[in-house]
């Protein structure tokens, strides 16, 4: 392969960049952001344990640790980490 290759810079939302309406891109992207951090503070617990920390079942965390989105609304993110102990704040800024 002795092509050159071609690179986009991405507009800093994926999905986005995937073809998503904006107020579903951004919807999207804080979804995951809070997916990610409900994760992190999971890493090192079982299952069970980080269900408990986070006041829902084990099936439920095993649908975020498989990454799926869908199922998660933005209210349920911020009432696991609310259980958890962590306190999530929101950012509002125009749009660039």
């Amino acid at each position: 392969m002795s092509g050159k290759l071609k690179m986009t810079v991405g507009s800093g939302n994926v999905f986005r960049d995937l073809g998503f309406p904006e107020a579903e891109a951004q919807n999207l992207l804080l979804r995951a952001d809070l997916m990610s951090k409900v994760r992190a503070a999971a890493r090192g617990m079982t299952q069970v344990q980080a269900a408990k920390r986070f006041g829902v079942s084990q099936p439920r965390i095993n649908d975020l640790l498989k990454g799926r989105i869908e199922k998660f609304s933005l209210d349920a993110l911020v009432n696991m980490l609310a259980t958890a102990g962590m306190r999530v704040e929101v950012r509002v800024r125009k749009a660039a």
